[in-house]
């Protein structure tokens, strides 16, 4: 089946969609790419709401961003993993996580069926809701670090990084801490809102890293905290970056060179074996640069998964499995008691029809063929796939 995968991540720096053909082969998933895109975020949802009023507003306004995108592709289901504007994490367990983008918006723009709200039941039974990638990243990398011999490492760099580190002994994955969000709040700052972020490291590459700073921002508490375990832009946002800084005086460069290599340090010390980097930091040259420099670091487009719509093509997958009635988290990864069926079901135009589950549980995926590669908004190659 077809489906279509959405995703804003929590940069919020575009609404990232991803169509793939998904089918079973006894325990083994193939997923075939045929195209990912970007389209805009739109600026004026970039606030966090206030008031119950403007949630409320915010869930509408995002749901029917998110169907204006779906609209455009052909596919028979629709997953979508939403925009998150709170996780909420006490001393270490998570107690709850909050996806908009409203799913009815997109059922009844595109007629299809759509997947939905896929953290909260990981939540429910005790886990994070988060990283979700080890979902696909467990089934795709276990082939390949028998093959290797070592383990392997999928790292994703959004707002905040996460990694899944896949060995013999088993899987394990967590948010190793700031991926772009610290970055991005101080550009952000520093442009009076006319930039927010620091396109290809302009900025980080003609500064130093101040040593002071640093030394305060490695000694945040999370950092020493054991996995299961997950943050967001609740903790590592303007508001940290003002407490941090305060007292201190730098040029803008040295404070982008501390923030990307504090990105750096912090990725690079849970990492092992070979390192499978996606997200929209891997666009940046200095944090790559940086990072290939502690670790071995390859990207996702080499095995054959496109980097650039990874998250997309997770959600993808995350619907897939919903729809077969299979579990779509690692308990290892999340923490949760065991193993759950994710996310809620909003049926499209016509009545709902599910298959039957399926009762083989899937140990693996493949990456099929792939299809074409769409750009950004304006630059799809979107052929018979695309809806006019």
């Amino acid at each position: 089946m077809r489906v279509i995968g959405l995703i804003s991540g929590t940069s919020m720096d575009a609404i990232d969609v991803a169509v793939a053909d998904l089918s079973l082969d006894g325990p083994t998933v193939v997923l075939t790419p045929v195209e990912h895109a970007e389209h805009p975020f739109p600026e004026d949802l970039r606030e966090p709401p206030t008031s119950a009023a403007e949630l409320c507003a915010l869930d509408t306004r995002l749901g029917r961003a998110f169907a204006a995108v779906a609209v455009r592709y052909r596919g028979d289901l629709v997953s979508s993993l939403g925009q998150t504007v709170h996780h909420w994490v006490e001393d270490g367990r998570c107690l709850g996580t909050l996806q908009v983008g409203q799913p009815a918006w997109i059922a009844e723009a595109t007629g299809l069926p759509v997947v939905s709200d896929l953290r909260v039941r990981d939540v429910a039974a005790g886990g994070h809701g988060a990283p979700l990638a080890s979902t696909l990243d467990a089934l795709w990398l276990a082939g390949f670090a028998e093959d290797q011999g070592r383990p392997a490492t999928a790292l994703n760099i959004g707002g905040i990084a996460n990694i899944t580190k896949v060995s013999p002994e088993g899987v394990i994955a967590y948010d190793t801490g700031p991926g772009n969000a610290l970055m991005d709040a101080a550009m952000t700052v520093l442009s009076g809102g006319l930039r927010n972020q620091d396109t290809d490291g302009e900025f980080a590459r003609r500064g130093n890293v101040h040593a002071e700073l640093l030394d305060r921002l490695l000694a945040d508490p999370y950092y020493a905290r054991t996995a299961p375990k997950s943050t967001g832009k609740e903790h590592f946002n303007r508001a940290y970056l003002d407490r941090v800084t305060e007292g201190l005086t730098m040029p803008a460069e040295d404070l982008l060179a501390t923030l990307t290599e504090l990105t750096v340090r912090t990725i690079a010390a849970e990492c092992e074996g070979t390192v499978i980097g996606s997200g929209g930091g891997m666009r940046n040259p200095v944090l790559v640069e940086s990072l290939s420099r502690h670790v071995d670091l390859r990207t996702s487009d080499e095995l054959g998964l496109p980097a650039a719509g990874k998250e997309a093509y997770l959600a993808a997958l995350l619907g897939f499995l919903t729809w077969h009635g299979l579990p779509a988290n690692v308990p290892s990864a999340t923490g949760a008691a065991g193993p759950r069926p994710l996310g809620s079901i909003t049926p499209g135009r016509y009545p709902l029809r599910l298959p039957e589950p399926v009762i083989t549980a899937v140990t693996g995926l493949t990456i099929g063929r792939r299809g074409r590669r769409s750009g950004q908004e304006g630059q799809e190659d979107g052929g018979d796939h695309a809806r006019t």
